[in-house]
């Protein structure tokens, strides 16, 4: 397992000195160095703000750096081509979910599968094959207003697997759920990774659910550091 900084053959993630500003003056990152291992579940630990989101969007090719360079699966996101690479190797999770509210969870679960050569009864059976996963086989033909919040990110996770990807990059996945529903959620995440062999970067500022992952990286201020020191712990004198 890497410690988090430096390059790794190992790795399915390498951030290396990226830097992100928007309008050349706001620096939502500042000189991130990450490295995640090839099933690793990393959970991305801090106050909002502080630019777990940015960091994800650019991981997913969703945004270019402003400096620095990602290597994902061993392909630098700099190179041309990066919407068939992000729909085939990555899984989307946030927070709101994104599901579309006039399709039933079947319909939901193929979109990411259309324009990729699979054919209907193929999507068909993919899509069901995950919905059993989540636990929402009797919800096929519910469409997600009717749809609990747990069952909606369920969902958005049967979504996010259906072409198979690499990787799962999870934004703040449980931020609108309640303690049951996070543990259940948290539970699939773990589930996820040892069934299907994932890398999970999830980010979060609730210290409940990054204790479920395999390793913590906390950001503070665009920039990875050591875990910060709560602020009504005393510090420690010297010597």
């Amino acid at each position: 397992m890497s410690n988090g900084n430096g390059n790794r053959e190992s790795s399915a993630i390498q951030a290396i000195d990226v830097a992100k500003l928007y309008d050349n003056v706001v620096r939502a990152l500042d000189g991130v160095n990450l490295s995640i291992d090839y099933g690793e579940f990393v959970a991305l630990m801090g106050p909002s703000g502080c630019g777990k989101s940015t960091l994800l969007h650019l991981l997913a090719a969703l945004d270019m750096p402003t400096a620095g360079s990602i290597i994902v699966n061993g392909r630098d996101l700099r190179s041309a081509g990066n919407d068939r690479f992000r729909r085939m190797e990555i899984g989307l999770v946030f927070q709101l979910h994104n599901l579309l509210p006039n399709l039933n969870a079947l319909e939901n679960v193929q979109i990411p599968m259309f324009g990729t050569g699979v054919n209907r009864a193929q999507r068909l059976t993919r899509a069901r094959e995950l919905l059993d996963e989540m636990g929402l086989s009797d919800k096929e033909k519910m469409t997600p207003p009717r749809l609990s919040g747990g069952e909606r990110q369920r969902l958005a996770i049967a979504r996010a697997l259906a072409n198979n990807p690499s990787i799962i990059l999870a934004d703040e996945p449980t931020g609108n759920l309640d303690s049951a529903a996070v543990d259940r959620l948290l539970a699939l995440f773990r589930g996820i990774r040892d069934e299907h062999h994932v890398t999970i970067l999830l980010a979060t500022h609730d210290t409940h659910v990054a204790s479920a992952a395999d390793r913590i990286v906390y950001m503070t201020d665009g920039r990875i550091v050591e875990r910060p020191q709560p602020e009504n712990e005393p510090v420690a004198p010297n010597g």
